[in-house]
């Protein structure tokens, strides 16, 4: 929704759906840039903004560009109105990054009925105080998500930049392949991991309620990629590896000299917990005999200098001897439902990567994903062995069409 002219193209597809005989409702995000404008604004405007008053600021884009398409729609010749994320989304938590509760759908199936085009803003919602409060970064795919559950939708479309998911960021592998199946665990997985396709409680919410979702671009007319509970018969021959994701936003804590008995690392984690920062992989390093152990972890890179800060001031409670940050390190993983059944997938891949000369500094894992944490300068090559190993690259075209 970069202006004007992108949303009469959004229009146009809108009316053909509604042509075909099809209720719609439209989920929107705001135009290009224009939250950080906004966010910006609030910075300016107070160093430490109320939260209740930058919802209410931050909020604002998506609903103007509601009510432009609805103008647009209605301007074709299509009966369209827009709604208020609050008239619709119930949400709790913390404002910012509220969570979706319930999903008022009598006003919109009132609208489908009468044969309506519904436009909606995303990433808001009213709080239990009868406040705007919105949803976070990546909020309007989690509006889409819960509103279509809620009114129990036969599909939900997520219109991107980019025209599917793909092996991995082809940017980085120009071989990538669109994929035209992925479940919604792999989904889940490689958006936890790095993947900037959909937002992870998009596709969370989508899987508990077995929403199908198709990823497609806003720019042209090609297939996309559908996320699906499981793969058909059909596509039970697709590499059990289903991507790649690569994430440079990672920042390594490493506390020295913990005492080793039960419960230090509870200690640890807690002071984060309360201060609200997320931590992901954890690698604690004990040595039979020793009275002291290592405990590494990474946390997203923007909450580094805080987490450590936390810690330095439990430091005497916790009983450390030093802390060490690092702010130049990677993670990578491989995302696949292959994996639950052939542990040599993680073996090949500990193997490849070794290969390269490339040092392993952390490696957690789910039935699905096997994640490992790198020098951020050896990211890139990494994703890149990686995904040749695994058999992911996309055949090279030749001369007179011949494929390699």
């Amino acid at each position: 929704m970069a202006g004007i002219e992108r949303i009469r193209s959004v229009a146009s597809r809108v009316k053909r759906e509604a042509e075909r005989g099809n209720e719609v409702l439209v989920v929107v995000s705001a135009m290009a840039g224009e939250t950080d404008r906004l966010v910006q604004l609030c910075k300016e405007a107070s160093a430490l903004a109320d939260p209740k008053e930058y919802d209410v600021v931050v909020a604002s884009g998506e609903q103007v560009t509601s009510g432009l398409l609805a103008m647009t729609l209605q301007n074709m010749g299509v009966k369209a109105r827009s709604f208020m994320g609050w008239q619709l989304v119930r949400a709790s938590g913390v404002h910012g990054n509220a969570r979706v509760e319930k999903v008022e759908g009598a006003l919109l199936d009132e609208a489908l009925r009468d044969g309506t085009v519904a436009v909606i803003p995303g990433f808001q919602g009213v709080s239990e105080d009868g406040r705007v409060a919105t949803l976070g970064r990546g909020g309007s795919d989690t509006s889409a998500v819960a509103i279509a559950a809620g009114i129990k939708a036969d599909r939900c479309d997520i219109y991107t930049d980019v025209d599917g998911v793909y092996t991995t960021d082809p940017r980085i592998v120009p071989r990538a392949r669109k994929l035209t199946k992925i479940t919604f665990e792999e989904m889940l997985e490689l958006a936890g991991v790095g993947a900037k396709v959909l937002n992870v409680r998009s596709v969370g919410l989508a899987m508990r309620e077995s929403l199908p979702l198709r990823v497609l671009t806003a720019f042209d007319d090609l297939p996309g990629t559908e996320i699906v509970p499981e793969l058909g018969e059909d596509d039970m021959e697709r590499n059990a590896i289903a991507g790649i994701a690569a994430d440079r936003n990672e920042g390594r804590i490493t506390l020295t000299g913990i005492a080793d008995r039960p419960g230090m690392v509870a200690a640890v984690m807690q002071p984060l917990a309360d201060a609200g920062l997320s931590v992901d992989m954890i690698v604690h390093a004990a040595t039979e005999g020793q009275k002291a152990s290592d405990l590494t972890f990474t946390v997203p890179r923007a909450s580094l200098a805080q987490a450590a800060a936390v810690l330095e001031a439990k430091k005497g409670e916790i009983h450390f001897d030093d802390i060490h940050t690092d702010d130049s390190v990677a993670k990578v993983s491989i995302v696949g439902v292959g994996i639950r059944s052939n542990p040599e997938l993680a073996a090949k891949m500990f193997a490849t990567l070794a290969e390269r000369g490339i040092n392993l500094l952390a490696v957690s894992a789910s039935e699905i994903k096997v994640s490992v944490l790198v020098k951020e300068d050896e990211m890139e090559l990494a994703v890149r062995v990686l995904h040749s190993a695994f058999g992911l690259d996309a055949a090279r075209e030749l001369s007179g069409g011949e494929a390699a």
